[in-house]
C-alpha cells in the first residue's frame, strides 16, 4: 500500500534559504505565540538534504502545505548495538490542506526514503499518541515526568560526598564537549550497568543538532530564566551533569520556586546521588521537575519515598521495522531464541511473511524469510513496540496483539525481546 499525494501537489526540496517557509508552515501547524522573526536562523537543527516540503496547487511563492524531515542516527542504539536509523521530525500540515491524504503521503515517502538509504529502522516522538500505529510505528519506550519536592530524602551512596560540583551559565562553548562525552557514556553504560547500553540513548550526531542543542534566546526559555548546568566531578573528571531553568514565585508561606531540569545525566550512583542532592537543595525552590527520565533511572531508587515525587509514565519513542530482516539481526537478545515470526506489514509488504530469527543470549542474532508456519503471528507495529526491549512480547499478547501458533514459543521470545535497561530518550528529537 503506497498513498500518493492528491492531485496537483507536489514534492519540494527544502534548502537552508528556506528557513522561514518552514517556520511559518510549523507555526501553522504547531501553534505559537511567537513570530517568525523572533526563532534564530542560524541554529536551526534539520539537515537539509532529508528535509521535504508539499506544495499545493497554485500557492504563492515559498508557501508550503506539508513537511517531514529526518534526522541521520548512524549510531542509534537499540539492544546491545547500533543501526542506522531515521529520526522522524518536522512533520506538519497546514490547517487548510488537512484531511486530504497529505500526511499519508508523506509516510509513505518517508518509509521509501528510509529503505533508500539502507535504515532499517525508523524513530519518532509523537505530537499525538494515536498518529503513527496507522503506519507501522510502535510505542517502544516509556519515560518519567517527576514533580519531586525540594529537600525529598534520598539515599546514601558511598562515594557521592567525593564529587565536587559546578553551576554555571550553560554554553556551548564552554561545556558542549563535556555534556556530549558525559552524555554518549552514560548511554553505554547508564549508571553503573556495566556491558549494557540503554537502548534509545540517541545522541545528537550532527552539526546542526548539536548548535540548536545549545541555543538559548528568549524564544525557548518561554518565561524562565536562561540555561543553567549543574555538573559534578571526581578527581576532575565530569560524572554527570544536568540542565536547567528557575522561576520564582512568592506565596503569603514565603518562595515557592521551581527547577524545571532538561537532561540529568550521571555515569554511576555516586554522582547521580552527588547531582541530585544538589538539585533538590536549590535556594527559593520548592519543587524539581526533571524532564523524559528513563523509567528504571537511578534517581527512582535513590528516593526514599518516591511517592512524593508524583510520577507520571509518558510515551518516549516511537519505532518503524523498515526492514525486518536488518533490524532483528541488529541489535541482541538476552536470551537464546529460535522462533519463526509471522509479520503482517501493510505499507511495506516486502517486511510481510515468514521471518525466523535465531540467537544465542548477547551474541550476534540471524533473521531470514523462510517458508516454516509462524511459531507468532503479529503486525509490524507490535514488532516495533518490542524491539528495544521495553514492552514485552508477552504483554502484546495479552491485549491480544501477538498470536502464539506454538505452545511455548510467546515465552521464550518475550524472555529474549527484553533488555536489562529500559530504553529511552533523553531529548526529544
Amino acid at each position: 500500500m503506497t498513498a500518493s499525494l492528491p492531485d496537483g501537489y507536489r514534492y519540494e526540496k527544502l534548502d537552508a534559504s528556506r528557513v522561514r517557509d518552514v517556520l511559518d508552515l510549523d507555526t501553522w501547524a504547531f501553534p505559537n505565540s511567537a513570530s517568525i522573526d523572533d526563532f534564530p536562523a542560524d541554529t536551526f537543527p534539520l539537515t537539509w538534504e532529508r528535509a521535504v516540503g508539499v506544495v499545493a496547487p497554485g500557492a504563492r511563492p515559498g508557501a508550503l502545505a506539508a513537511v517531514h524531515a529526518s534526522y541521520p542516527f548512524a549510531h542509534f542504539p537499540v539492544p546491545g548495538g547500533e543501526i542506522p536509523t531515521a529520526g522522524l521530525t518536522w512533520v506538519g500540515v497546514h490547517p487548510q490542506h488537512r484531511r486530504r491524504g497529505i500526511l499519508t503521503a508523506m509516510m509513505d515517502h518517508h518509509l521509501a526514503r528510509c529503505a533508500d538509504r539502507g535504515e532499517p529502522v525508523s524513530a519518532l516522538y509523537a505530537a499525538e499518541y494515536g498518529i503513527y500505529g496507522r503506519f507501522g510505528y510502535g510505542r517502544a519506550a516509556d519515560d518519567l515526568r517527576l514533580e519531586i519536592p525540594r529537600g525529598a530524602a534520598l539515599r546514601d551512596v558511598a562515594g557521592a560526598e567525593a564529587h565536587t560540583v559546578r553551576i554555571e551559565h550553560a554554553s556551548r562553548a564552554e561545556h558542549g564537549d563535556l555534556v556530549d562525552r558525559v552524555h554518549r557514556a552514560a548511554g553505554r553504560t547508564p549508571s553503573g550497568a556495566a556491558g549494557l547500553n540503554r537502548p534509545g540513548w540517541a545522541t545528537r550526531e550532527t552539526p546542526e543538532l548539536q548548535a540548536a542543542f545549545w541555543d538559548d534566546s528568549p524564544v525557548f526559555r518561554y518565561g524562565k530564566e536562561s540555561q543553567r548546568i549543574v555538573i559534578v566531578e571526581r578527581d576532575g573528571e565530569p560524572r554527570g551533569y544536568a540542565r536547567l531553568r528557575r522561576t520564582l514565585e512568592w506565596h503569603h508561606a514565603g518562595p515557592g520556586g521551581r527547577v524545571e531540569t532538561g537532561e540529568v545525566v550521571t555515569l554511576d550512583a555516586a554522582a547521580a546521588r552527588a547531582l541530585w542532592g544538589v538539585l533538590l537543595d536549590l535556594d527559593l525552590s520548592s519543587v524539581v521537575a526533571p524532564f523524559l527520565v528513563p523509567v528504571d533511572d537511578v534517581v527512582t531508587q535513590l528516593l526514599v519515598n518516591r511517592r512524593t515525587a508524583v510520577p507520571r509514565v509518558a510515551d518516549n519513542l516511537w519505532v518503524r521495522l523498515v526492514d525486518v530482516g536488518a533490524a532483528l539481526a541488529g541489535r541482541r537478545y538476552a536470551a537464546d531464541v529460535d522462533v519463526v515470526l509471522g509479520v503482517r506489514d501493510r505499507r511495506l509488504p516486502g517486511n510481510a511473511g515468514s521471518w525466523r530469527l535465531q540467537a544465542a543470549s548477547f551474541e550476534e542474532a540471524r533473521c531470514e524469510r523462510t517458508d516454516a508456519v509462524p511459531d507468532l503471528e503479529l503486525d509490524v507495529g507490535e514488532l516495533g513496540a518490542s524491539y528495544l526491549g521495553g514492552v514485552t512480547l508477552a504483554a502484546l499478547a495479552a491485549a491480544g496483539l501477538v498470536v502464539e501458533r506454538t505452545p511455548g514459543a510467546l515465552a521464550r521470545a518475550s524472555a529474549a525481546f527484553t533488555w536489562p535497561v529500559a530504553p529511552a530518550c533523553s531529548w526529544v528529537f
